[in-house]
């Protein structure tokens, strides 16, 4: 069994994919376009979260986009994506956990939020990394010999 006061700071996603307010929502399709996320942080210009847009949050805007793939519609919706800013649709009130916030901790956010992605700041509100349900699968099905490396 592993150790759920393990400090999330060991098993948290450090390298971020992040946007900005201004960013473009086209840039929001190219990066779930081209990897495998389906969260990414929104930061101010001194890198303190401000939102976090998700998969869900991007679908959602492209539901009122036309469903035929004509040349003529993509080329709408690709308009459509390069005038809505990230800041537009981002959910705003974000939570947030520190790098020596426990599993344990976490855990009870996922739960209690039905959360899947919660980005982990500094005592400046700085963006260090991002916390992910599968983050936390990983921990808990993690071999026994790499469990006590991890800790």
């Amino acid at each position: 069994m592993f150790d759920r006061t393990t400090s999330i700071a060991n098993i948290m996603t450090r390298d971020v994919f992040f946007l900005h307010p201004d960013d473009s929502m086209e840039q929001v399709d190219e990066l779930f376009a081209t990897h495998n996320i389906h969260h990414v942080p929104v930061i101010d210009n001194e890198s303190h979260v401000v939102g976090i847009i998700s998969k869900g949050d991007y679908l959602k805007t492209l539901h009122g986009f036309t469903l035929f793939k004509t040349e003529k519609n993509q080329a709408y919706n690709q308009a459509i994506l390069r005038s809505l800013l990230v800041g537009e649709v981002m959910t705003k009130q974000v939570a947030s956990l520190q790098p020596e916030d426990s599993v344990d901790v976490a855990a009870g956010y996922f739960r209690e939020n039905l959360f899947h992605a919660i980005p982990v700041v500094d005592r400046q509100r700085k963006l260090v990394g991002i916390l992910t349900t599968f983050d936390m699968l990983n921990f808990a099905f993690m071999e026994p010999a790499l469990l006590s490396s991890a800790v």
